[in-house]
């Protein structure tokens, strides 16, 4: 098994559910060997087009991260919606909230990072977060 990987986005195949009118979809995660947390990345093939089907996390107990690389999505959360930008993140830390997210143009890319409810023990030294604020 390699000990790294370095691939261009195109070069990983894309998978889908299915459905004719999925998002290109790669997922990152089973292309590149990661094992520990979920990575998929979503581009929109045009707008409004639906890039995270409304689901919860509660089964699994995971977390999740959007990150809008570019373009723009509309996320629906818990019945709220929220418009976010490229260059914007939104965290889900609550597995049972309701979540989906619909881009608003074309080529709208969303990277998807998730992880199970095991806690997280960083390798970084304490004081490199002691003064970032925790949400809430």
């Amino acid at each position: 098994m390699a000990r790294w990987t370095v691939s261009a986005i195109a070069a990983v195949p894309t998978v889908s559910d299915g459905d004719r009118d999925d998002p290109a979809w790669y997922p990152l995660q089973h292309a590149l060997g990661i094992d520990t947390f979920g990575v998929n990345l979503f581009v929109a093939k045009r707008a409004e087009q639906t890039l995270v089907e409304e689901h919860d996390e509660r089964g699994s107990g995971q977390q999740e991260l959007y990150l809008i690389l570019q373009g723009e999505a509309v996320f629906e959360l818990d019945g709220e919606r929220v418009s976010v930008p490229a260059d914007r993140v939104v965290a889900v830390t609550d597995p049972t909230v309701r979540r989906s997210a619909k881009a608003l143009s074309s080529g709208t890319e969303l990277l998807v990072i998730g992880a199970s409810n095991a806690a997280f023990a960083s390798t970084w030294h304490p004081r490199h977060s002691t003064e970032i604020p925790r949400p809430g």
